[in-house]
């Protein structure tokens, strides 16, 4: 049996080649040999509640709320737990019958027992299955009329979550987490019954789990709150446009969040219209599986550094077809030119630049794939979760296409003189001395202004594309916001810069 599978509480491995029929409500399903009820259910499209239970994590089966009734031919019909019950054959499971309701119904006035019900300033209202299922499946007043045990408001796990105890219902996902996931065993419960309470773990520090904002998306109710994007947004006025992490090679799939553009707000700062409000994961089995590292958490810092919004020719301000123009004629004009590729431009973008130049790739013009990003100070640099130690999204798709700059990068360069640099991490002392150089960058450098031409471009979220991860997984990227004028697509962009005819219209109409 293998470690996921008993981590999911399977009581045999699961055999996908060998399958199981049986009926939930009726309707025929078929299992894998293995797989409980829930799974099935799941992989047929059917929703059985569950709180404890989440497919990447052990079975501690303490919610209960994932009760089910299995028929018999002969006696009274028996109950169970869908999360630990393994599917047999002929099985005849009921989600949706009177008892299985009524007992669902005692389960929520339990788990809600001493919940404070304050979703109305509550930061996962809108996103809570505590809120969908007592709609769904209770939706009465509690029918306690004893005072509720209060508990500890906003305690602090670490220095990016907070916990709220008295919306805990003690599901311990969280805990499974740092246990079987990150594997930083950090936090724990203390306590028993109705005064049990998640801590951090007294031999572990939960600032040092490189992955411990997953607990906020697996918190089935608002317990854990993320302290830098605590009261930033109803979710109901954000909308998820689905993105690559460029924070290091893996490449992982995410949701970046931002306002939706019907609730755009009109009185406050405009920029609260294009800010990044959170990133989640993106469920990827093939990259991330469903979890990031906290580096993915603050790409908000990364993409809204101070951008580059203007042209300039000799430091001073043009029109950006004007630097398109005289960085074409430079080009042109050059006895031999190096050129320094970006690896966080996309796919599109590189082949572009290959297909632009590709007549003079070789002979007056050599090119070289370049690191735009390394690791920071302090930065994890690999694990054997997710983290790589290659801090760029599509280096692999670049060195694909152009030989990597060496170590010695000053003698890659000698004998240039016209150097086009795209993107960042090259200083301009690296660059010889007398060479005329273009640069292509979406942020604000004070290297922008010492070039001899410097072309402000689109970024990752103004644009879409593709990256190539580590392992040749290809993964597209979709823009959130339109382009701050005036600034360049790359992709469009390399065709003009090679004295080809291409359309003129290549910047961002501005946001």
């Amino acid at each position: 049996m293998s470690h996921a599978d008993r981590k999911r509480g399977n009581n045999e491995p699961v055999d996908t080649g060998k399958t199981i029929a049986f009926s939930i409500n009726g309707v025929p399903c078929t299992a894998f040999k293995g797989e409980t009820v829930i799974q099935a259910a799941r992989r047929a499209g059917m929703d059985i509640p569950h709180f404890c239970w989440h497919p990447d994590l052990s079975v501690p089966g303490n919610c209960r709320i994932c009760m089910v009734e299995v028929e018999q031919d002969k006696g009274d019909p028996w109950f169970d737990i869908g999360c630990n019950m393994p599917v047999t054959e002929g099985m005849r499971v009921l989600t949706e019958s009177d008892t299985v309701k009524k007992l669902r119904r005692e389960t929520m006035q339990f788990i809600t027992l001493n919940h404070p019900v304050d979703c109305g300033i509550c930061n996962k209202a809108g996103e809570c299955i505590l809120q969908d299922y007592h709609y769904e499946h209770n939706g009465r007043a509690s029918l306690s009329i004893d005072r509720k045990n209060h508990a500890t408001k906003f305690y602090p796990l670490s220095d990016r979550i907070m916990l709220d105890n008295e919306r805990c219902i003690m599901c311990t996902r969280c805990v499974r987490f740092t246990h079987e996931v990150s594997e930083s065993h950090a936090l724990a419960a203390v306590h028993r019954g109705d005064h049990a309470l998640i801590r951090p773990a007294e031999d572990a520090n939960f600032n040092e789990d490189a992955y411990s904002d997953n607990v906020i998306d697996i918190c089935p109710v608002g317990a854990l709150l993320s302290r830098q994007n605590l009261d930033h947004a109803r979710v109901w006025y954000t909308r998820a446009t689905p993105s690559v992490c460029p924070g290091c090679s893996r490449g992982c799939s995410i949701n970046i969040w931002h306002r939706k553009p019907e609730w755009a707000l009109k009185a406050l700062d405009p920029q609260l219209n294009t800010r990044i409000e959170r990133v989640t994961p993106l469920e990827n089995p093939a990259v991330n599986d469903m979890w990031i590292c906290n580096k993915g958490r603050d790409l908000a810092q990364l993409f809204e550094r101070p951008r580059a919004m203007q042209a300039l020719v000799q430091g001073m301000p043009v029109e950006l077809d004007v630097a398109i123009d005289r960085a074409s004629a430079l080009l042109r004009g050059a006895r031999r030119v190096v050129a320094l590729v970006s690896s966080w431009g996309s796919n599109e973008e590189l082949a572009a630049f290959h297909g632009a130049f590709a007549d003079r790739l070789g002979a007056s013009m050599g090119a070289y794939a370049k690191p735009d990003q390394l690791p920071l100070p302090g930065e994890v640099l690999e694990d054997a979760l997710l983290i790589k130690a290659d801090k760029n999204p599509n280096l692999t798709a670049a060195t694909a296409r152009f030989p990597l700059l060496p170590a010695d990068a000053a003698a890659a360069l000698t004998d240039s003189d016209v150097v086009l640099v795209w993107g960042e991490g090259v200083a301009d002392d690296v660059l010889p001395p007398g060479a005329t150089v273009i640069r292509l960058d979406g942020y604000a450098f004070a290297h922008n202004a010492t070039a001899h031409v410097f072309i402000p471009l689109s970024i990752q979220t103004e644009r879409s594309g593709h990256y190539t991860n580590f392992a040749g997984t290809v993964t597209p990227f979709t823009a959130c916001f339109p382009p701050k004028a005036p600034v360049a697509h790359a992709e469009q962009l390399f065709a003009r810069l090679a004295g080809h005819p291409a359309p003129r219209a290549l910047a961002g109409a501005g946001a």
